[in-house]
């Protein structure tokens, strides 16, 4: 049936390209389009904040859900998303948001929320197209998608706005034209032959080879998985990556990354940008002086910061497959490095575990490493684990295994932790979606308990709480004096809240209480447990001086090391 306005056209298209569920909150702006999207039976999941649509709509993209859509009102409820989609922008999520504006006669009159929108957004979108004339309408929405794709360029969040008098016009004049194919994934990227020739003759050298994922990874997990197998590289992921390739695969080197990076004499990243994350591949830090061969699909994922002595650009997939066909392992593969290393990991692993359920506190909190090991215990193949805050992120990201992971990534952005939770249990509804959040990173956004209540989103919420900003309370004792200033916090009852939103509440105060809370918290989630969790116990980021923002690096050791080399390294003067 023809779509009787724009915004009937706009939502009509949208459910053609395989949306089925976008995140919003309703206003004038947009009223037209959220009607119509209703209507065609697509679920319209209203949040508490536009910031969370964007996180959700980011999570889903990430779960796998194919493109992320956020719906949002013009104004405020604009720039109320530029947190969240400067965080899909660094995680190079495919996301769209979709935003009204003042209608064309009152533009540059003083009209209500008539803020220049598209400039306020483009520095962490792809793409941002405003549709000024109905006949654009699909023309535009091509620009956008496309972007969020990743079709010429990297992954990201992209925007259309359009005036709220054009949504809606009769939409019988609007330029049809050929239509894109409603697949929702880019068209494949595959190797140069001589790229692949020069990269396996650098990998036939013998040398301790190291894999790095990042999200390009995602592309062809059995892939990756191959190609560890036959070169007998070691492997470390990133939160981009990570469950890509199997917790217990032999290449794994969990706990022994920075052994690896910086034994390693060959390296080999796959979709990966080297960030601070990865020391941005200074020698200072991968400090054998290694080689490097770097695999991905965009500029950023092959020469941010270093390139590589050999570059191949591809989809991830495409290219390890072609390595291997062009004879990487023909000759067996030497694993006794990485061996070694996944020995001494899985070793470091075990212990932390076997003392992680007998430590104790001074203040008589739950020490975090309890609560994680808890928390542990529910997390079979399937589960969504969500990490969010600073430091029960910082005890998390080493010490609870999971193969699907989201925390708030390179943005470091605290406060996605419900909203993942609660796009992850909607997305993926027959699988568990347990979330482990700080205190202080739940009072950005739990609120969207209320969300997960409404639209009935089967996520456990598990909060940290031990009443700080611990990491920065940690840095203010060693480094001022111990002079608090901001940094305590009353200890809310956020299981109290959850209650009074009306999902299932509990307070746990005791370590022996947690398995059965935890249960009782799956079984009737949306639920939320808060457990009282000491603030003694320093975190792996606080020990690594992050809080310090050292000028060099973002971690300590590394800015150590890297002006011990430039010492060395520089002539004086």
């Amino acid at each position: 049936m023809e779509a009787p306005s724009v915004a009937g056209l706009l939502a009509a298209e949208l459910r053609r390209r395989g949306v089925r569920r976008v995140f919003g909150l309703c206003g004038g702006h947009i009223q037209p389009v959220w009607d119509a999207l209703a209507r065609l039976g697509v679920d319209v999941v209203g949040v508490r904040h536009e910031g969370s649509a964007v996180y959700m709509a980011q999570a889903q993209a990430d779960l796998g859900g194919g493109v992320g859509v956020a719906l949002v009102t013009a104004g405020p409820g604009l720039t109320n998303t530029i947190t969240a989609l400067a965080s899909a922008h660094l995680a190079r999520s495919p996301v769209v948001l979709v935003t009204g504006r003042a209608p064309r006669p009152q533009s540059g009159m003083g009209a209500l929320q008539d803020i220049p929108q598209a400039a306020l957004v483009a520095p962490v979108c792809r793409r941002v197209e405003t549709v000024w004339d109905r006949g654009h309408l699909l023309a535009r929405l091509d620009a956008v998608w496309s972007a969020a794709l990743g079709e010429e360029g990297p992954q990201g969040p992209a925007c259309l706005e359009i005036p709220t008098d054009v949504l809606t016009e009769p939409a019988a004049t609007v330029d049809r034209g050929p239509r894109r194919a409603a697949a929702v994934g880019r068209a494949a990227l595959l190797p140069d032959p001589g790229a692949v020739a020069a990269a396996v003759a650098l990998l036939g050298e013998g040398r301790r080879t190291l894999v790095v994922t990042g999200r390009g990874a995602r592309d062809d997990p059995r892939a990756v998985e191959a190609f560890l197998d036959a070169t007998g590289a070691g492997h470390i992921d990133t939160a981009e990556s990570r469950g890509v390739v199997a917790r217990d695969h032999p290449a794994q080197l969990t706990a022994m990354r920075s052994r690896a990076m910086a034994e390693a004499e060959l390296v080999v990243t796959v979709g990966r940008r080297l960030d601070f994350q990865l020391g941005y591949g200074s020698d200072a830090v991968f400090s054998a002086g290694p080689g490097w061969l770097r695999i991905g699909r965009t500029t950023d994922e092959l020469a941010d910061n270093r390139r590589g002595d050999v570059t191949v650009q591809a989809d991830a997939g495409a290219a390890l497959w072609a390595l291997l066909e062009a004879g990487v392992g023909h000759r067996g593969a030497d694993t006794g490095w990485r061996d070694a290393l996944h020995r001494a990991s899985e070793e470091r692993i075990a212990a932390a575990r076997a003392r992680a359920p007998r430590l104790t506190t001074g203040d008589g909190g739950i020490h975090p490493l309890t609560l994680l090991a808890a928390v542990e215990e529910l997390v079979d193949a399937g589960t969504v684990v969500v990490a969010d805050g600073g430091d029960i992120l910082s005890f998390a990201r080493s010490s609870l295994a999971a193969d699907t992971w989201l925390d708030p990534g390179a943005l470091g952005c605290l406060g996605v932790g419900v909203p993942f939770a609660v796009a992850a249990a909607l997305t993926l509804p027959d699988r568990r979606v347990i979330a482990v959040v700080g205190d202080g990173a739940a009072g950005f956004s739990a609120m969207e308990i209320d969300t997960a209540v409404r639209h009935r989103a089967r996520a456990l919420v598990v909060v940290a709480n031990n009443a700080g900003w611990n990491i920065e309370r940690q840095d203010q004792i060693d480094r001022f004096d111990g002079n608090l200033v901001g940094v305590e916090l009353p200890g809310c009852r956020y299981d109290l809240l959850a209650r009074a939103l009306g999902a299932h509440g509990e307070r746990v105060e005791d370590a022996a209480l947690l398995p059965g809370a935890l249960r009782r918290g799956l079984e009737n989630a949306p639920a939320v447990v808060d457990v009282w969790v000491s603030r003694e116990p320093v975190s792996p980021d606080s020990r690594s001086g992050m809080a310090a923002v050292p000028e060099l690096h973002a971690l300590a050791p590394w800015d150590r090391a890297e002006r011990e080399l430039r010492a060395r390294t520089i002539p004086p003067g």
